[in-house]
C-alpha cells in the first residue's frame, strides 16, 4: 500500500490554463510541483513564542541536498529572521498553501488550518494529501483541541480522504520507547533559573538579599552559554563570601529523572554544588558549622520519598503495576529541609501524588521547626496543574513567571508559596532550543520527504526505515481517520461535533448573528483603521468604547490585526496587502472615515482614494509634500484630510494652540514661546538595566534610524532675542545643546535638549504675531543628560556616516567587534589595525579635540558596552557581538549602527517608557510694550504632560493611539450632525479644525493624558533670565553669561 494517498483529479478540476494547453500535453511534458515544506509562524496570541523547527542551515540542506522547495510564513517575532531564511533559498509566502509538508512548534491556529489537498510532487494529475506536524495537545482528549483534531476527521464511518495526515512530535520515539524530539532539556534549563530568580525576590520580602538577586532570567540572554557565564559568576562570588546566613544551609531539591531533570543538573553545574543524599538532609540543615560557601543539591528518587503501604521495600516494576499501594513522604522526609525545590517528575491519575493538599499544610509545618525560608518557593518545572503537587492552582507566564499562593486549605499561621509554573519555558530561550529542534527533526523529516517520492527505505537501509516506522507511530489521524491506539479519540471529537451543532443552532434560531466583516453595518458608524502597529492597540480600544461604531483593522500582517480585534465584538480584522489598491478601495468605500496608520510616504496615495471616494482621513504623520499637493482637490470634494494628530505632532500643538488662544483673548502678546517633547525610558529603566546605566540613557521600540538621522539635522531658532548666534549647521547640532532643560512638573528630572531643525514655521502656525517682536521661539527634544555628548563622538567617529564604502572588501570587516575600526577607517580614509588598544589609540587621536580623556574613557566604555569594539587584550577572548547575523561592509554605517542599537537598546519586558511635554509661554499685556510698563509683571505660563508607559501600552503608544482615535470619533460625530459643527475641508492640521483639537483634548483629560498648566508673576526686568522661566535657564545654558 502506498505511504502516501492520491486521488484522480476531475478535468473539471483543472485551471482554465492547463484546459486552455490540454491539446499540447501529447507534445511536451508539464513539470510536476516540486515537493514542499512550509514553515509556518506560530499563533501570535503566543507572544513568547520564537521557536522555529527548522534553522535557516537546515533548510539550505533540504533545499541543495533533498531538492525540496522550502517556504516560510513571514514573522518578525522567530527566533531566526526571514532574511535568514531567504539566503538559505527559502522563499516567503503567507498562506504556505503549495506546501505538502506543514511544520510548526505549537498547535495550527484553525483559521490557518489548510485540509484541502495538494498536487502531487510527481508527474501525473493526482492530489495528495498534506502532513502536519505539530505539538497538537490532542492525544489525551484535550477537550480545547477538540475542534483541532476534528478538522482532520471526516464523518463517523466515512470512506478514506485526502484530509491531512497529523503527526505529533510527542509521539516520535525510538526503538526503546524514549522521545526522541522534544524540548524538556532546556525547559529544565530555563526553569531553574526562573526559579532561582523567583526565590531571590521570595527572600527579599523576609528582609535578605542572596547572590541570585543578579540570576539571569533565560530570555534576557541570547543563548545557553552568556547564561552559564553570569550564573557561574554567581557561583564564584558564593565560593568567597558564602550564602547569607539567616538562610541557613542553601539546599536546592529536584525530582524527575528525565530530560528535564538533566537540564537541571547541566545548568546547576555553574554552581558551587555539594551532592547529598535524602537522609543527609536533617543534619545538614540542623548543623550550624554547615559550610555555607557551597549550595547542597538534593536529587531526590522515588525510592527516597516513595513507601509501601504494606511494609514492603519500593521495588520499580512493583510500583508501575501496583501504584494503589504507594504514598509518598516527600512533605516529611524532603520538602522540609529544601530552600528551593524544582519539580521535573510528572504525574498520572492512578499513581500518588508527590503532595497532596494535606501535605503541604505538613511540610510548612514541619519547615517552620527546621527554620526559616525552608520550602517557601516552588518551581514545578513539569507545570502540571493540580497533578504531582495538588496545590498548584494554574500556570504562570513569561511575563509575570511567579506568583504567591495561599490555599484557602492552609491554616492561617503558615505562609504562602511562591510557585513558578511556566508552561512554555523552553521559549525563552529560542536559539539553542530551535537549533537542537531542527537537528533531532530532520531525519524524520527527509524520511517523510521519501515517502512523498515513494522511496521506501530498503532493508539494508535500516536507519531509514526505523524513522519511516517513528512517523506511523507517531500518527494520530491520516485519510480523515484516527490511526492505532488513537481510535479511542473518535467519541470526544463527536461529543464535540454534536455540541457544537447545538450551540449553532441555537445562535441561528435566537439570533441574526453579527455582521460579516465584509459589509458595513447599516445604522452604524464604519470605521477603517489600516496598520497594525505600535500604536494601533490604544486606538483599537477607545474607538470600540463605542456601541454605534463598527471598527475593520485592516493589515498585511493579519496575526497582529486579529491580536488587536480578537476581544472585542464591534472589531474585525482583514488581510490587506500592501499594493492591493483595488482591495483598499473597496474597503474605504464601506467606511465613513479611515485611520491610516501607515508609513508616511503611503498616505497620500490613500488619500487620493479618500478624495475619489468621498471619505474623511486622519493620519498622526507630519503633513508632506505630496499631501499637502492634494489640499486643494481634497476642498473642493469636501474631504477633510486631517493629519498631525498623535503626539508630535499633535498633542503639543492641541496643547499649544489651546493656551495661547486663551491668552490672545486676554489681550496678551506673547514675547517667547518654548517648548520641548521627548519619548524616554523610564528613569528607573535607564539605571537598572544590567547593573549600569544604559548608553545614551535610551532605548528604542521603533527603528535607531530616525534618531540617528536627526542627528545630522541643522537648526534655527530664536533665543533671547539673538537669531544670528543661534542657526546651527547639522555638524554641531550635537555640540550646542541646552545642558539644563527644567520641566516644571518633573522638578526631580534632569533634561538636555537639542534644537529641533526650523522653529520659525510655527509663528504663523500657532500665530504667535510678528517674528521680529519675539524674544524667543524654539522647539526641541528632550534626552537625558549625556544623550548629546556621547553621540556626537559617535557622530565624530564616523558611526553616523550615510554613505557606504567606495570599495567595502578595501576595509575588512570580520564581525560586529569590528564597527568601530570600520567607521573609523571609513571616516579616517586610512588603515587602523584591529587589535583594542590601536582603536582605542584613534579614538584619544580623533576625539581629543572634542571631549576631555575623561569623557573619552566614557565613550570607549559605551562602545564596549555595545559589543563593536575589540575587547582588552588584558580580558578573556570571548563573543561580544551584539546580534547574531552578520554585518555587511557593503551597508553604510548608520545602518549597521541603527542594527546594533535596536538590539542593545531595545526595551525589555516589564520596562515601562515615559513621555514627556512642555510649553513655556512669556507673555505681557498687549501695552507693556511701548517702554513705558517695562516695570509691569510679565506672565510665564506653563503647560506640560509627564506620563509613563504600563503593563497594557507604552506611553508613546497611548499618546499618539488616543489623539488618532479622539480625533476619529470627533470627525464621525461632526459629519452625523446636520452643521457638521464646522468641519473644515482640504488638507488639515489639527489647529486648523477647533472642533477637533479642543474635543481631543477634553478626551485626552478624561483619560488621565491632560496637560497641567500653571502661571507666575516675573517682573519685567527679570523675564528673560529669571529663576525658573525656562527661557531664561536656556539662553544661560547656551549662551553663557555674557
Amino acid at each position: 500500500m502506498p505511504a502516501v494517498g492520491l486521488i484522480r483529479r476531475s478535468p473539471r478540476t483543472l485551471s482554465g490554463r492547463l484546459l486552455k494547453h490540454a491539446s499540447q500535453r501529447s507534445l511536451a511534458t508539464v513539470a510536476p510541483p516540486k515537493l514542499t515544506i512550509g514553515i509556518r509562524r506560530e499563533d501570535s496570541a503566543r507572544i513568547w513564542e520564537r521557536r522555529c523547527p527548522l534553522t535557516p542551515d537546515a533548510v539550505q540542506e533540504l533545499v541543495q541536498q533533498d531538492g525540496v522547495d522550502v517556504l516560510v510564513q513571514p514573522c518578525d517575532r522567530r527566533v531566526f529572521p526571514v532574511d535568514h531564511f531567504l539566503k538559505a533559498g527559502a522563499k516567503l509566502h503567507p498562506t504556505l498553501e503549495p506546501a505538502h509538508i506543514i511544520i510548526g512548534i505549537k498547535e495550527t491556529p484553525l483559521n490557518e488550518l489548510i485540509t484541502a489537498p495538494v498536487p502531487a510532487p510527481q508527474p501525473s494529475e493526482s492530489l495528495v494529501h498534506r502532513t502536519y506536524l505539530m505539538f497538537s495537545h490532542t492525544i489525551k482528549g484535550q477537550p480545547y483541541n477538540m475542534p483541532l483534531l476534528s478538522r482532520f476527521l471526516g464523518e463517523n464511518n466515512s470512506q478514506p480522504s485526502t484530509l491531512p495526515r497529523l503527526i505529533d512530535y510527542e509521539l516520535l520515539s525510538g526503538s526503546d520507547g524514549k522521545r526522541t524530539v522534544g524540548f524538556g532539556w532546556f525547559a529544565g534549563v530555563a526553569g531553574a533559573l526562573e526559579s532561582l530568580s523567583a526565590l531571590a525576590h521570595a527572600h527579599l520580602e523576609i528582609g535578605v538579599a542572596s547572590p541570585f538577586l543578579h540570576a539571569p532570567r533565560p530570555h534576557t540572554h541570547p543563548s545557553i552559554p552568556s547564561l552559564r557565564a553570569t550564573l557561574r559568576a554567581i557561583g564564584q562570588r558564593i565560593s568567597e563570601d558564602g550564602t547569607p546566613k539567616p538562610l541557613g544551609a542553601f539546599v536546592i531539591g529536584l525530582t524527575g529523572n528525565g530530560q528535564v531533570s538533566q537540564g537541571v543538573l547541566s545548568i546547576l553545574e555553574e554552581l558551587p554544588i555539594v551532592k547529598v543524599g535524602v537522609k543527609d538532609l536533617p543534619s545538614l540543615v540542623g548543623n550550624p558549622e554547615t559550610d555555607l560557601r557551597k549550595v547542597y543539591l538534593v536529587h531526590a528518587s522515588p525510592e527516597d520519598y516513595l513507601s509501601r503501604m504494606d511494609g514492603g521495600q519500593y521495588n520499580r516494576s512493583h510500583y508501575y503495576q501496583n501504584p494503589s499501594l504507594y504514598k509518598s513522604d516527600f512533605a516529611t522526609k524532603v520538602a522540609p529541609y529544601l530552600t528551593l525545590f524544582l519539580n521535573g517528575v510528572g504525574w498520572l491519575p492512578g499513581f500518588p501524588r508527590l503532595m497532596t493538599n494535606e501535605d503541604l499544610t505538613v511540610a510548612l509545618n514541619r519547615a517552620a521547626e527546621v527554620g526559616p525560608a525552608r520550602f517557601g518557593t516552588i518551581g514545578d518545572i513539569s507545570c502540571d496543574i493540580e497533578g504531582g503537587l495538588e496545590f498548584m492552582p494554574r500556570a504562570s507566564t513569561l511575563s509575570e513567571p511567579v506568583f504567591k499562593h495561599r490555599p484557602a486549605f492552609l491554616p492561617s499561621h503558615l505562609p504562602a508559596v511562591h510557585i513558578t509554573s511556566v508552561d512554555i519555558l523552553p521559549t525563552s530561550l529560542p536559539l539553542d532550543a530551535s537549533n537542537h529542534f531542527s537537528g533531532v527533526l530532520i531525519p524524520y523529516l527527509r524520511a517523510l520527504v521519501r515517502e512523498y517520492r515513494s522511496v521506501r527505505g530498503s532493508a539494508s537501509e535500516e536507519k531509514q526505515c526505523q524513522y519511516e516506522e517513528a512517523l506511523e507511530r507517531a500518527t494520530v489521524a491520516k485519510g480523515g481517520q484516527l490511526v492505532g491506539k488513537h481510535k479511542w479519540l473518535r467519541e470526544p471529537v463527536e461529543k464535540w461535533r454534536s455540541a457544537a451543532a447545538s450551540s449553532t443552532a441555537l445562535a441561528m434560531a435566537s439570533s441574526t448573528g453579527p455582521a460579516p466583516v465584509e459589509n458595513t453595518v447599516h445604522g452604524k458608524k464604519n470605521v477603517l483603521m489600516l496598520g497594525s502597529g505600535m500604536v494601533a492597540g490604544p486606538a483599537v480600544q477607545e474607538i470600540c468604547k463605542r456601541g454605534d461604531v463598527e471598527l475593520v483593522v485592516a493589515s498585511n500582517s493579519i496575526d497582529e490585526a486579529k491580536g488587536l480585534t480578537r476581544h472585542l465584538p464591534n472589531a474585525h480584522a482583514r488581510f490587506l496587502g500592501v499594493d492591493d489598491s483595488e482591495e483598499m478601495a473597496r474597503l474605504i468605500a464601506q467606511a465613513d472615515i479611515v485611520v491610516s496608520l501607515l508609513p508616511v510616504p503611503l498616505h497620500p496615495s490613500v488619500a487620493e482614494l479618500c478624495i475619489r471616494l468621498g471619505k474623511d482621513m486622519v493620519t498622526a504623520s507630519y503633513i508632506s509634500p505630496a499631501m499637502r499637493a492634494l489640499h486643494g482637490r481634497a476642498e473642493s470634494s469636501g474631504v477633510l484630510l486631517l493629519n498631525e494628530i498623535g503626539l508630535d505632532p499633535g498633542i503639543d500643538h492641541c496643547s499649544a494652540h489651546s493656551l495661547l488662544s486663551r491668552l490672545r483673548s486676554e489681550r496678551k502678546r506673547v514675547l517667547s514661546f518654548t517648548s520641548f517633547c521627548g519619548g524616554l525610558p523610564a528613569p528607573d529603566v535607564v539605571s537598572s538595566t544590567q547593573g549600569d546605566d544604559v548608553p545614551l540613557g535610551y532605548k528604542f521600540s521603533w527603528s535607531p534610524r530616525g534618531v540617528l538621522s536627526a542627528a545630522l539635522n541643522g537648526a534655527r531658532f530664536k533665543l533671547g532675542g539673538k537669531v544670528s548666534r543661534t542657526i546651527i549647521p547639522s555638524e554641531d547640532i550635537l555640540r550646542k545643546y541646552f545642558p539644563d532643560v527644567p520641566v516644571p512638573e518633573g522638578a526631580a528630572l534632569k533634561f538636555e535638549g537639542i534644537a529641533n531643525r526650523d522653529s520659525f514655521p510655527y509663528v504663523e502656525t500657532y500665530g504667535l504675531g510678528d517674528s521680529g517682536k519675539l524674544r524667543t521661539v524654539l522647539r526641541g527634544t528632550l534626552r537625558y543628560p549625556g544623550f548629546s555628548d556621547l553621540m556626537d563622538a559617535f557622530k565624530t567617529i564616523g558611526l553616523l556616516s550615510l554613505s557606504s564604502p567606495p570599495s567595502p572588501s578595501q576595509i575588512p570587516f570580520t564581525g560586529w567587534t569590528d564597527l568601530t575600526r570600520f567607521a573609523l577607517q571609513h571616516r579616517l580614509g586610512t588603515s587602523v589595525p584591529g587589535d583594542h588598544d590601536s582603536v582605542r589609540a584613534a579614538l584619544f587621536d580623533l576625539l581629543q579635540g572634542r571631549c576631555e580623556e575623561e569623557n573619552v574613557e566614557k565613550v570607549i566604555g559605551s562602545l564596549m558596552w555595545l559589543g563593536i569594539m575589540p575587547p582588552r587584550p588584558s580580558l578573556p577572548r570571548v563573543d561580544n557581538s551584539p546580534l547574531s547575523v552578520s554585518p555587511s561592509p557593503a551597508t553604510a554605517p548608520i545602518d549597521l549602527f541603527a542594527q546594533v542599537l535596536a538590539h542593545k537598546l531595545r526595551y525589555l519586558p516589564g520596562e515601562r517608557d515615559m513621555v514627556v511635554l512642555s510649553h513655556e509661554i512669556v507673555v505681557v499685556p498687549d501695552h507693556a510694550l511701548d517702554g513705558a510698563h517695562v516695570e509691569e509683571s510679565a506672565e510665564v505660563h506653563t503647560s506640560t504632560l509627564i506620563t509613563f508607559g504600563s503593563s497594557r501600552a507604552s506611553a508613546m503608544a497611548t499618546c499618539v493611539g488616543l489623539p488618532v482615535a479622539f480625533a476619529s470619533l470627533a470627525i464621525l460625530d461632526g459629519r452625523s450632525t446636520a452643521t457638521g459643527l464646522g468641519l473644515e475641508s482640504g488638507v488639515r492640521g489639527p489647529t486648523e479644525v477647533p472642533s477637533v483639537w479642543s474635543a481631543v483634548l477634553g478626551r485626552l483629560e478624561e483619560a488621565g493624558v491632560g496637560m497641567k498648566e500653571r502661571i507666575c508673576k516675573v517682573p519685567g526686568r527679570n523675564m528673560s533670565y529669571g529663576e525658573g522661566v525656562m527661557e531664561g535657564k536656556l539662553s544661560l545654558g547656551f549662551f553663557g553669561s555674557s
